[in-house]
């Protein structure tokens, strides 16, 4: 029987004849031979695969592997004929088997790089995970022909990539506020300081215009007042010469050269008046463009203030921050000096206390030789004493000055008592011949003993019997 596989299969031959497999794309076959065809088209495995990052951040990886036999290495083929082929390639098993290999070793190379390093090194990841997984799918004859790593996830509850995000529109948008409000104030420092030139020069030049038109109405009205003197001067020498023609000519001529003289006064006193309020109106606008001038000033004066402030504010800030890290740092390093002085006063207390514990031990083992010493010496004693205990004992005490110490401590006890001895006789002896051995005779003996018992009591502590008892006298007699 003849066989023939399709483009994407191979033919796996076995039985009589063959020592393994035989893998082949056309093959006859004979009695005694089994076959079998698999397919090796590439498989997409997508999945997600679950990791966690050196910083203990988890996250979630999609990727899509695609996968399939290694066709251009027969000892590869024949592996994945061996191992794969007899399962179904969309199988739970072929696919859990591929997705275990992927996950395992994204995990592992995922503990030991950082977040920052995954999420900017993706293509630097994608490689290194894809060469770790390849090595482990060779056992199986398998080969990665693609593999997409997608954009990493946030795990629900960890929102990392979330809060990055919004922490980089936040910046932007902070940095935007601080771009438009620069520009809006240097705007308006530009606009208030042109506005204040153009006030300025539009006085100047309305100031510049008015004077010289006070002065050219000022010498067109001289020369007018110039002429109209002269005139009348020539006038009141011809009134003058005619005067004594012509009395009532002559009074006229006086009234007119009076109403000359006031008119004359009167354009001068009107030319200063004018000249005075001229120069009062050039004064107001030179005023008014100072003020305009002050303004613009103080203006760019209070916003050169204000960045000054805003950036020792700043720094004050910034100095803040390194004073506080730099007091943190000082105080972790006090920490971990305290820590290592406690430790070495530690290991000294402890190298002291073995020494004493040794010193102890030595001491005891001192004692315990003198002991078993002493105990040889006291049972070779007794021994030669013939085991007599009592003999023992009182050579144990005269060798070690017993019987000297007990003299001394007695002597010393009854040093300075001074005792005084009585001795009394009340004729007992003739008693005891006449009564014999009668109860009585027994008590009156003890009560003669009385007598001389409180006068030694009295002699010795100076107390004196009851008065019930008895009385002592001089002669020691009741």
């Amino acid at each position: 029987m003849y066989r023939v596989a399709k483009a994407s299969e191979y033919l796996v031959v076995t039985g009589a004849g063959i020592n393994d497999i035989n893998i082949t794309k056309k093959a006859w076959i004979l009695p005694g031979q089994s076959w079998t065809k698999f397919d090796v088209s590439p498989v997409n495995y997508t999945f997600e695969v679950q990791a966690m990052s050196a910083e203990k951040l988890p996250f979630i990886l999609p990727a899509v592997f695609t996968v399939g036999p290694r066709l251009d290495d027969e000892a590869s083929l024949l592996k994945y004929a061996k191992l794969i082929s007899p399962h179904d390639k969309y199988s739970n098993h072929v696919n859990d088997l591929v997705q275990g290999i992927i996950e395992g070793e994204t995990r592992v190379l995922a503990a030991s790089m950082t977040m920052e390093d995954i999420f900017k090194g993706t293509k630097q990841f994608k490689q290194e995970v894809f060469q770790k997984v390849q090595l482990e799918l060779n056992q199986f004859g398998l080969l990665i022909y693609n593999a997409n790593v997608k954009q990493l996830v946030d795990v629900p509850g960890h929102e990392y990539f979330s809060y990055l995000g919004q922490k980089t529109q936040m910046e932007a948008a902070n940095q935007a506020k601080i771009d438009v409000a620069e520009a809006r104030m240097k705007g308006e420092i530009g606009a208030k300081l042109r506005s204040g030139q153009t006030l300025q020069n539009a006085a100047k030049i309305d100031a510049e215009t008015r004077i010289i038109s006070t002065q050219r109405e000022g010498e067109g009205k001289k020369e007018e007042i110039k002429v109209k003197t002269e005139v009348k001067v020539f006038e009141n020498q011809r009134e003058a010469e005619v005067a004594e023609a012509n009395a009532v000519l002559a009074k006229q001529k006086a009234g007119w050269a009076k109403e000359a003289q006031v008119a004359e006064v009167e354009a001068e006193k009107a030319v200063a008046l004018r000249d005075a309020e001229l120069q009062k109106e050039v004064e107001r606008m030179n005023a008014l463009a100072m003020t305009e001038k002050l303004k613009a000033e103080f203006l760019s004066k209070a916003s050169v203030e204000y960045e000054t402030k805003v950036q020792e504010a700043n720094w004050e800030l910034y100095k803040k921050q390194k004073e506080a890290e730099a007091f943190l740092y000082e105080k972790e390093k006090e920490a971990e000096a305290q820590k290592a002085t406690a430790e070495a006063d530690f290991y000294r207390r402890k190298q002291i206390i073995d020494g004493d514990l040794y010193a102890k031990m030595k001491e005891a083992e001192g004692l315990k030789a003198l002991a078993e010493a002493q105990g040889t010496y006291l049972r070779t004693l007794l021994e030669s004493l013939g085991g007599n205990y009592g003999a023992l004992r009182d050579y144990l005490m005269i060798s070690g000055g017993m019987f000297q110490e007990l003299a001394k401590i007695n002597g010393e006890a009854i040093r300075g008592l001074q005792p005084k001895i009585s001795i009394w006789t009340n004729g007992g002896s003739e008693s005891n011949a006449e009564g014999g051995g009668s109860a009585l005779r027994e008590v009156a003996g003890i009560y003669k003993t009385l007598p001389p018992l409180f006068k030694t009591v009295h002699e010795q502590t100076g107390m004196m019997p009851p008065t019930w008892m008895g009385t002592l006298t001089n002669d020691s007699s009741q």
